[in-house]
């Protein structure tokens, strides 16, 4: 029998649990799927009186995860203590030194530090694997990285935060405002210490950004992500979008264009019988579009014990088998840095408004777009009281540039009340 693959575990978390648990219960398949046995020799935590749903008591116990990433006992460090830098940082750093291959379910490290840890590993000939960091139970890494190998990725889109998809489905099929089901969703322990990493596209950024360098062979640059979150989007979005056919969601979008790399997180309207509009609850789900394979879809749970752990065990399992692959499906140093694209590319944009209710308010808020270069496709008023009338507009492809010099006149025509709601029409 081959010798065991030996992983230290730091965070003993949801995450970290659920790896406990499938290397516990699932240690003959593993062993012969891999190859070889799997074992988990040492684990670190913040608290190491805390009750845990699995039994650890056989393993060696380190109050620091960074001398459990240096203990020469430990082939593989698995970090899923989250954060973008600090402990998980410095141990990440102290195992790839050591010589060991690091598989992680830090999509903040990864996102921020991901092109010197890449270096620093591949300098070393070993590697970091993130399955685990990019939507949850989804192999799409494995999928852009191996299965699609042979496809020049056009465009890879998709919702990645199971919790903000918990909010946005709530909001249509129960009736309810923004605020309650935000609330609802806290609750319900769906929504981070920080809600704004979720509501605020943050943490969807972090896995778009991720994507985007797997998918087109560039740096991970994070801080070019365009965000918008959630909080603005109202019932009265939910349900204009729906009258029309359309569902909104907070949609990652990342491509490669004549301007470079494209990469923005926002809440967009989708076609209410795409794949994407279908999507409910926390699902997660990624649309990859390649030549020649066409348009692939993936579709999981995006969070949870059970699905993230999966993705963690993947990576180990590959490992244990030999399979050492780039960090990001091609050697680091010689990544693409491509600029950032500043616009957009073109598209339909649903657009709400209150004019005040008096003769010529219209004209002017149709002038203001004209101006702007923007041509209404559809425009509706909806029954109102007095003094303030809702309009609704879809316009033809424009820029998100010109809509926003649309949107600028419109605070200076004296009949827009309040700042205008102005979401993207994605095709998909």
């Amino acid at each position: 029998m081959p010798d065991p693959l030996r992983l230290g575990l730091a965070g003993l978390g949801t995450v970290g649990i659920g790896v406990v648990k499938i290397v516990q219960r699932h240690a003959a398949l593993i062993a012969a799927r891999a190859g070889r046995p799997v074992q988990i020799v040492a684990v670190s935590a913040r608290d190491r009186t805390r009750t845990r749903s699995a039994d650890i008591s056989a393993y060696a116990w380190e109050d620091d995860p960074v001398r459990l990433a240096a203990r020469p006992d430990v082939d593989v460090f698995v970090e899923v203590m989250g954060g973008s830098d600090g402990p998980a940082k410095a141990a990440t750093e102290v195992a790839i030194a050591a010589g060991k291959d690091v598989v992680t379910a830090n999509k903040a490290l990864l996102s921020h530090h991901g092109q010197a840890l890449a270096l620093a590993a591949e300098a070393r000939g070993r590697t970091i694997r993130f399955e685990a960091a990019v939507a949850g139970g989804i192999p799409v890494i494995k999928a852009l990285t191996e299965g699609l190998a042979g496809n020049a990725v056009r465009r890879v889109l998709g919702v990645m935060n199971g919790s903000c998809n918990y909010i946005l489905t709530r909001m249509e099929t129960a009736g309810l405002p923004y605020a309650t089901v935000f609330e609802e969703a806290r609750g319900l322990g769906y929504l981070e210490a920080d809600p704004t990493l979720d509501v605020g596209g943050i943490d969807a950024g972090h896995k778009l950004a991720l994507l985007a360098a797997v998918a087109f062979g560039t740096r991970v640059h994070f801080e070019q992500v365009a965000i918008e979150g959630i909080e603005r989007v109202s019932i009265e979005d939910i349900r204009h979008a729906g009258d029309m056919g359309f569902r909104i969601k907070l949609l990652g979008v990342a491509q490669m264009t004549g301007r470079g790399l494209e990469q923005r997180m926002a809440p967009c309207l989708v076609p209410a019988d795409s794949p994407l509009g279908q999507l409910p609850g926390g699902t997660n789900m990624v649309v990859i579009e390649g030549d020649p394979v066409g348009q692939i879809v993936l579709r999981g749970p995006g969070a949870g014990e059970g699905a993230t752990a999966s993705a963690v065990m993947g990576d180990v399992i590959d490992l244990a088998r030999g399979i050492r692959l780039p960090v990001f499906g091609q050697p680091a140093a010689a990544l693409a840095n491509p600029p950032p694209a500043v616009l957009a590319a073109p598209a339909p944009y649903y657009l709400r408004l209150a004019l005040i209710d008096k003769p010529g308010a219209l004209a002017k808020v149709a002038a203001a777009l004209g101006d702007a270069g923007v041509s209404i496709d559809r425009m509706r008023q909806y029954g109102h009281a007095a003094p303030e009338a809702p309009v609704l507009i879809v316009t033809h492809k424009t820029t998100r540039d010109a809509l926003d010099h649309a949107i600028a006149a419109f605070a200076t025509s004296g009949v827009v009340v309040g700042e205008p709601v102005a979401l993207r029409i994605e095709a998909v």
